[in-house]
């Protein structure tokens, strides 16, 4: 076995499964807890069924990997040959993840790097990508993660949701700004800012939120060499109809990822979600 870098993710990526087959990327799934039962993302409960028992005010929380399920992927991956391995995950703000991953680094068998990218969903995915690229070429464990922290660096991430409770239950929003949200039917937009789920923007209607979404794409992709990706939780039809308008607004897209996120990210944003991920290359 030649010596090289093994990439390590967790579900919340988003990648598309070719994409994780053609680069050899370990996802560690987070769990969702439905009810007295707990399933792992991606595995034991899909998008739509989370979808289906949000819709019925189901009780649904969700849960961070275990140390033991890091160290095991680690020994997977030095067992198969890997010298070193770079761990992406998402934003420590709004997850337990990244410290579950530290944990388990301190006893791996090769060293790892646990990188924590301050993003979710496919802004993620686009770093594993990254750091995938420079693994695959030879490059080294410094490099690889230097690879991933600029595409985290440029990559940002928007979405609208048609309420802002789900976020709030969950307590990935505070509840001034949920109020805020809810008075007057507001409908929001929100981002990503170190780590965090702000509110970015405040519209009137969800056409109107929809349609300052696609704006803010365009405006942020500009004309260079650019990757984006499109998610939904049970919108597909939105979904769609946004990735058909980014193909003939963005001059420089490369990539056009479309996905109904997973049951992890659905619980806090709740059905109706559409997001959107720009990542220049």
């Amino acid at each position: 076995m030649s010596p090289h870098v093994a990439i390590v993710t967790d579900s919340t990526a988003y990648l598309p499964p070719r994409a994780i087959e053609r680069h050899g990327i370990t996802a560690v799934p987070l769990t969702v807890v439905l009810g007295d039962r707990a399933l792992e993302e991606g595995t034991e409960i899909s998008a739509r069924s989370l979808a289906q028992a949000l819709q019925k005010r189901h009780s649904v929380t969700t849960s961070r990997p275990s140390p033991d399920m890091f160290a095991a992927a680690y020994r997977a991956a030095a067992g198969a040959g890997a010298t070193g391995i770079v761990s992406l995950h998402l934003s420590a703000e709004i997850s337990g993840t990244y410290d579950a991953a530290v944990l388990a680094a301190k006893d791996a068998p090769v060293p790892v790097r646990v990188v924590d990218t301050g993003t979710v969903a496919m802004a993620l995915g686009f770093c594993a990508l990254a750091a995938a690229g420079v693994a695959e070429g030879g490059g080294t464990l410094d490099e690889a993660v230097a690879a991933a922290e600029k595409r985290s660096a440029g990559t940002s991430a928007y979405f609208y949701v048609d309420t802002l409770d789900y976020l709030r239950r969950g307590g990935r929003i505070g509840a001034t700004q949920a109020l805020l949200g809810s008075a007057l039917a507001v409908k929001p937009l929100l981002t990503l800012s170190d780590g965090r789920i702000d509110l970015l923007e405040k519209v009137r209607t969800a056409s109107k939120a929809i349609a300052r979404l696609e704006e803010i794409v365009v405006e942020r992709a500009g004309s260079g060499a650019v990757d984006v990706a499109v998610h939904h939780l049970a919108a597909q039809e939105r979904a769609a109809t946004l990735a058909e308008r980014l193909r003939e607004r963005v001059p420089g897209l490369v990539e056009l990822h479309v996905s109904e996120v997973g049951a992890v990210i659905g619980a806090h944003t709740g059905p109706g979600l559409l997001g959107a991920v720009i990542s220049p290359r």
